[in-house]
């Protein structure tokens, strides 16, 4: 699936995948994220439920434009369990996304190398599993105008696929969108041409 500037792939929902050698077992688990709050939450879950579980190893990475991210190993040795995982992170081009390898020792070691594909294609099982969808970058703004002008605002606003999430009619109107950010440049040229209207980008998520 190719992407544009202003887009990025990520995952629809949950997927898992399982890879066993010599007795152990490692159960891979990705799921689609979007804070680091809500990835504390997740990994605290999985704490919980796979309490029996030796080691829970994983990566992330949220965003397209200077990407947060982040590996640990917990307790396997260094490199060879975060690093893997995220590597296959990279690979799919993927972000907004959280990959955790939970490890059922079996009593044999593997090794650094054995580790390294362990977590390498039980991440990559998980990830090929799952479905890949695009996330759209989208901008917010906030347009002022008088109302006199409102039927021609609209007919712009419609024309340039707008989400409008908030409509304020008074004398001084005003309306709050999110347009994807590769057409924001065009709409506002637009904008721009008319007298009295002002457009900028707000803040109105929370």
């Amino acid at each position: 699936m190719e992407t544009s500037t202003d887009s990025y792939l990520s995952i629809a929902n949950e997927s898992r995948g399982v890879y066993r050698e010599k007795a152990s077992k490692f159960l891979a688990i990705a799921i689609p994220v979007s804070t680091e709050e809500e990835i504390k939450l997740k990994l605290d879950e999985f704490r919980k439920t796979f309490h029996d579980a030796n080691h829970h190893c994983y990566a992330y990475r949220l965003g397209l434009q200077n990407p947060l991210y982040r590996m640990n190993d917990d307790g396997e040795p260094a490199g060879s369990a975060g690093k893997p995982i995220y590597g296959q992170i990279l690979s799919t081009g993927l972000s907004d996304i959280l990959v955790v390898v939970i490890r059922y020792f079996g009593g044999t070691k593997l090794g650094i190398p054995g580790l390294i594909h362990a977590y390498k294609t039980s991440a990559r099982e998980a990830l090929d599993s799952a479905e890949i969808i695009e996330k759209i970058i989208r901008v917010q703004f906030r347009i002022s105008f008088e109302y006199l002008v409102m039927n021609e605002i609209m007919k712009i606003l419609k024309e340039a696929g707008v989400k409008i999430i908030k409509q304020m009619t008074e004398e001084r109107c005003h309306i709050d969108f999110y347009i994807r950010e590769s057409h924001a440049k065009g709409l506002k040229n637009r904008i721009n041409r008319l007298r009295n209207v002002d457009m900028e980008i707000a803040d109105f998520s929370n």
